[in-house]
């Protein structure tokens, strides 16, 4: 098992990509393909394991799967269809990064429908156990890989960039959903995991500690974001990085950019105002 810097933008401690037994999970996006492949060192792996779609941990999936024919993809069914025709994800993304996209991802290429593989949750794949855990994404999902006991989070369980302790709850839009991702840390903690493999980066070994965390940050953003307007949030969460994660600060602020989280969880609340508000 070991965990891939795939250097995005040519910064570590960033994104990685994990590797076991010939299982990729989250390779990362295409503009740090030759990174990932040099570590593959010709290797061709058997699986690629998507804990949700989003560009940083799933844009080099059409470029794999080019480079791998056979290479199957395995994805919660509610992102399956935008690996196929990625034009939605695509549009929605360059929203967000506009004239930066290229420079940040790369290229997106489709996958075959005949390589992907739909997730429910509860399955088990190449070896993984599989659970729904939306509320950063609809359609997340976390693996437990049952021989090492550990979970691969993806974005879930947050972002902590060693060497520092800081955590951060990845809250970019367009579908934060604060109440399903508290139930889903809670169906990760259910798992009574070792240690947890996250994507923003690397092992966590004190995994009921770190969801706790988690849980406390995430109530904390969602409430800082209800009463700051987006220039005052970004600035606060720009000001805590530096004090507390001065080493890891430009890889923490790269992961997680300070400027989107604000337009997440704001939308989390219009979306749960409305729905308090509607009749029935």
């Amino acid at each position: 098992m070991r965990a891939i810097d795939v250097r995005h933008l040519g910064r570590e401690r960033v994104i990685c990509c994990w590797e076991v037994d010939g299982v990729l999970i989250d390779p990362g996006p295409e503009s740090c393909l030759d990174t990932l492949l040099e570590a593959l060192d010709g290797a061709e792996p058997r699986a690629l394991l998507l804990t949700h779609i989003h560009l940083d941990h799933a844009g080099a999936t059409g470029a794999l799967v080019e480079r791998f024919g056979d290479l199957p993809v395995f994805v919660h069914e509610r992102g399956a269809r935008h690996l196929v025709d990625p034009s939605i994800l695509l549009d929605s993304a360059g929203r967000l990064y506009g004239d930066e996209m290229e420079r940040l991802w790369g290229r997106v290429a489709p996958v075959p429908e005949a390589n992907v593989r739909p997730l429910a949750g509860g399955e088990t794949v190449a070896g993984f156990e599989v659970a729904y855990t939306p509320g950063h994404a609809s359609h997340h999902v976390a693996y437990l890989h049952g021989d090492s006991g550990t979970v691969f989070a993806g974005d879930v369980a947050g972002v902590r960039i060693p060497p520092e302790n800081l955590v951060l709850p990845p809250t970019p839009p367009p579908d934060i959903d604060v109440e399903a991702w508290l139930q889903s840390l809670d169906r990760v903690a259910a798992w009574a995991p070792s240690r947890l493999g996250i994507t923003h980066f690397g092992a966590v070994e004190d995994p009921a500690a770190h969801l706790e965390i988690v849980r406390e940050r995430l109530r904390a953003w969602a409430d800082l974001a209800r009463r700051l307007d987006a220039d005052s949030f970004e600035a606060q969460i720009r000001a805590e990085v530096q004090r507390q994660a001065p080493e890891a600060a430009p890889s923490l602020l790269q992961a997680v950019p300070p400027g989107q989280q604000w337009h997440g969880l704001d939308r989390y609340w219009r979306k749960r105002d409305a729905s308090l508000s509607s009749p029935g």
